[in-house]
């Protein structure tokens, strides 16, 4: 009786040495917490504006290099957009016809609606960028800070900016009705401050820069960023 028992502990021992090992994994990092790649979209747009006035046509691209092809019958004008374009790393290709006889306001408004129009379509719902930009920026005497925000509400503060003086054909005046039109149709808030001044082309140049410069920062993709940067769900 005894011996028999032996067998078959014996056996029920050598069948369990046969059995597979188990192998116990634990999960530490929840799927929907890990870091997401964002998605290839090509974040770019055309515009067309065509009035009385002027006519324009606008081809932006978020995720260029700086180059920029820019003709808008002012000269020193297409000189600002072209910096602008360079220090915010976005293409920029502007062909614009207008009423120059009369001056350059009309011209100079509608290619900052095209830009502001181009710029909107372009950051679409907003997913995954940084949101702000700012920036603190020296040309010579002169310095400048930009600070704004893609936050869905067109706001514009300009202070201490050249107004009088001309440059080449384009008057100083016009730099405020130009980011006043990108703000309004990008729909963005958009501060610049000329803390120091001097020469009105320095100044100018500073701005244009400055503001290439926080759009650059603002539209960047922030690889942690998961949604629309707002509490609220939208921009």
């Amino acid at each position: 009786m005894l011996s028999s028992q032996r067998r078959r502990m014996s056996r029920l021992r050598s069948g369990l040495g046969r059995l597979p090992p188990i192998t116990i994994t634990e999960e530490t990092v929840q799927p929907e917490s890990a870091p997401q790649p964002f998605d290839s979209v090509h974040r770019a747009a055309t515009v067309k504006r065509e009035t009385r006035e002027t006519k324009v046509t606008l081809e932006l691209d978020l995720d260029g290099s700086g180059r920029a092809t820019v003709a808008t019958g002012l000269g020193f004008f297409d000189h600002m957009l072209e910096l602008l374009a360079a220090q915010g790393l976005f293409d920029l290709t502007i062909e614009a016809q207008g009423d120059l006889h009369t001056g350059g306001h009309h011209t100079v408004e509608d290619v900052g609606i095209c830009l502001g129009s181009a710029l909107s379509e372009a950051v679409g719902d907003k997913r995954g960028i940084t949101r702000y930009g700012s920036m603190l920026l020296p040309m010579d005497e002169a310095l400048v800070m930009v600070a704004l925000d893609l936050s869905g509400r067109p706001y514009f503060a300009y202070d201490g900016g050249p107004v009088g003086e001309n440059i080449a054909g384009f008057s100083a005046g016009l730099v405020a009705e130009f980011f006043r039109s990108v703000a309004n149709n990008a729909r963005l808030t958009l501060h610049v401050r000329v803390l120091s001044g001097g020469d009105a082309h320095h100044t100018i140049e500073a701005v244009f820069k400055g503001v290439g410069r926080a759009l650059r920062q603002a539209v960047s993709l922030d690889p942690r960023a998961q949604g629309i940067p707002s509490t609220k769900g939208v921009l």
